[in-house]
């Protein structure tokens, strides 16, 4: 089975917001870097067109809710 582009952008946001929180406990992002700014740096080209803000917070809301339950 072959994931869809949309699939593949919800892990990779998934893991860039990952990324983005551990970096940033650890306070090794560079200084006004947005959870925005990082997860666009990491989001390959040939996929980017299915990519919004709405897709971003809908991960970020479903990711920090499961792991505060």
């Amino acid at each position: 089975m072959t994931l869809s582009d949309k699939e593949k952008i919800i892990a990779i946001i998934s893991n860039g917001i990952s990324v983005f929180s551990l970096l940033q406990e650890r306070d090794e992002l560079p200084k006004n870097t947005t959870m925005y700014d990082f997860v666009l740096k990491v989001i390959p080209e040939d996929i980017k067109s299915e990519l919004s803000v709405e897709i971003i917070d809908e991960v970020f809301q479903y990711v920090t809710s499961t792991h505060s339950s």
